[in-house]
C-alpha cells in the first residue's frame, strides 16, 4: 500500500458501516480554573496529529478494499478559539461544537476547540469513532495533557504518544496458541434483536443533535458504589438496572416482559501490553437483561447481577462474532460484504457504554485539574439510543446524545430523572 494510505481495519468499517444509526463522533469537555497557553497547545495538537496520520487522514469507501489516505491540513482545520464575553453563554457554545459532524471524507478526523471567560478554560474534543473509540481516546488525552505540561515545563518535545497496530488481531496476541484457535472459531451472531426502544417522536426534518447530561453527586454516587459493593453487583451492574428499571416505566413496558441493554466491553481485557498498539477500536458489547422489572430496583439489580456474572464467567466474552465479521471481510468485495453484513447484523435499540473514571490527575496540565467534564458517545437517530456514564472528582456524569426536537430532551432528561430516583431508592432500601 503506497505511503500516504493506510489501511482500513475491521473495526473503521464496522463503524462506516454504522452511518445509518449514528453520526459516529465521541465527544470530550473539560473545564478548568486556570487557562490554557493557547500557543503551546497548537504545538501539541500538531505533534499528535503528525504520530497519528489517522487524524489527519480520508477514508476512501472504495468498493473493493476501502483505505484511508492521508492528507495535508493547517493547525486553523484543526483548533479553534473562543474568547467569551460576561454575557455569553459557555455551555451552549461548547454544545454548539461538540455537535458538529465530521465526515469520514474529511481531511482531519479530530477537532478541538477551547473556550475561555474569565479566567478559566474549557477544552472540547470531537473526533471519528472510526479512528478511537472511548478506551483509547482516555488514553490519548492522558498522554495529550502529559506531553503539554512537559512542553510548557521543561520545553520537552511532544511527542509522548502511542503508535503500532491498529488491528483487531491484537485481542488474540497474548493468548496462548490453543486459546487463540478456540477464539477464531467463534463465529456465532451475538446481534442483540431486542426490539424495546424510547418512545422518541417521529423524525422530522426539523430534528437537530443535541446533548441531555445528568450529573450524580459525588456523595450520592458514593454511596450507590458502596451498596453495591455489600451485595456483590458493580457499579455498571447498578446503572444497567437503574436503565432497566426506568424504561420500564418512561415507555409504559409490561412489567412481566423481558427487557436487555447492550453495554459495551472493553476487549483490551484480553491484551496484556497496549505498549505497541496503536490508537482503534477495540470494544464490543454484552446484553445485559432483566426477565421482568424488580419489585423494587434492588431485585432488579440481581436480575442484571447474575446476568453479568454469567458474561464474564465466559473468558472469550466479546470476541464472539469477530470471526465473522473478519470471514465477511474477507471472501467477498467491501460493498458485498457490508450488504451481507447488514442482513446478519442487528444495531441495538438501548446502548450503554461506561468508560468508568477519567483520573483527573493525567488530565491535568502544569498541575491544573479538570474540575467538571465528561466523555459521551456519538449522537444516535432515532429511534436508537446510547447512555454514556463517567466519573470525574467523584461525580457521575449521565449523557445522551441524540437527533431529535425540544420533546425528545425533555424526555431523555425525565429518563435521567427517573435513574436518580431509582439511584436514591437502592440506596435506602
Amino acid at each position: 500500500m503506497p505511503k500516504n494510505k493506510i489501511q482500513a481495519e475491521l473495526w473503521d468499517k464496522m463503524h462506516y458501516l454504522f452511518r445509518d444509526f449514528n453520526d459516529r463522533m465521541v465527544h470530550v469537555l473539560l473545564s478548568y480554573d486556570e487557562e490554557i497557553n493557547i500557543d503551546a497547545l497548537k504545538t501539541v495538537i500538531i505533534c499528535f496529529f503528525e504520530k497519528v496520520p489517522i487524524l489527519h487522514s480520508s477514508f476512501v469507501s472504495s468498493p473493493i478494499n476501502p483505505y484511508w489516505e492521508e492528507k495535508d491540513y493547517k493547525i486553523e482545520d484543526v483548533f479553534s478559539f473562543y474568547e467569551l464575553q460576561d454575557d455569553e453563554n459557555l455551555n451552549e457554545k461548547a454544545e454548539e461544537f461538540l455537535m458538529q459532524y465530521i465526515p469520514p471524507e474529511s481531511h482531519v478526523q479530530m477537532k478541538i476547540a477551547v473556550f475561555n471567560k474569565n479566567g478559566k478554560s474549557t477544552i472540547c474534543f470531537v473526533e471519528n469513532h472510526m479512528c478511537m473509540d472511548g478506551g483509547d481516546l482516555k488514553h490519548f488525552l492522558a498522554s495529550f495533557f502529559q506531553s503539554y505540561t512537559e512542553y510548557v515545563e521543561k520545553q520537552k518535545s511532544p511527542l509522548n504518544v502511542r503508535t503500532g497496530s491498529r488491528s483487531f488481531e491484537e485481542v488474540y496476541e497474548s493468548m496462548s496458541q490453543t486459546e487463540k484457535i478456540a477464539a477464531k472459531r467463534l463465529y456465532k451472531n451475538v446481534s442483540n434483536r431486542d426490539k424495546h426502544k424510547f418512545p422518541f417522536t417521529k423524525d422530522s426534518k426539523e430534528d437537530k443533535s443535541f446533548i441531555a447530561r445528568k450529573i450524580i453527586p459525588a456523595e450520592k454516587f458514593e454511596m450507590v458504589r458502596l451498596k453495591g459493593k455489600k451485595i456483590g453487583a458493580t457499579v455498571n451492574d447498578v446503572l444497567a438496572a437503574a436503565f432497566l428499571h426506568s424504561m420500564y416505566e418512561i415507555s409504559n413496558y409490561d412489567e412481566d416482559e423481558k427487557i436487555s441493554v447492550s453495554c459495551a466491553i472493553d476487549l483490551r481485557r484480553h491484551i496484556n501490553d497496549l505498549s505497541d498498539v496503536g490508537y482503534t477500536n477495540h470494544t464490543a458489547f454484552m446484553a445485559l437483561e432483566t426477565p421482568r422489572k424488580g419489585r423494587n430496583i434492588t431485585e432488579t439489580v440481581e436480575y442484571v447481577k447474575i446476568c453479568s456474572q454469567k458474561n464474564k464467567a465466559d473468558k472469550f466474552m466479546g470476541l464472539y462474532g469477530l470471526p465473522l465479521l473478519k470471514l465477511a471481510y474477507t471472501i467477498m468485495p467491501y460493498a458485498a460484504s457490508e450488504e451481507a453484513i447488514k442482513i446478519g447484523y442487528s444495531n441495538p435499540m438501548l446502548g450503554m457504554s461506561n468508560m468508568g473514571a477519567l483520573d483527573v490527575e493525567k488530565l491535568s496540565f502544569c498541575g491544573n485539574r479538570p474540575v467538571d467534564g465528561f466523555i459521551t458517545g456519538a449522537v444516535k437517530y432515532k429511534p436508537y439510543s446510547l447512555m454514556s456514564a463517567t466519573t470525574l472528582n467523584g461525580e457521575l456524569t449521565l449523557a445522551i446524545c441524540e437527533r431529535g426536537n425540544e420533546k425528545d430532551k425533555e424526555l431523555v432528561n425525565s429518563f435521567f430523572d427517573l435513574i436518580e430516583k431509582h439511584l436514591d431508592e437502592f440506596i435506602t432500601e
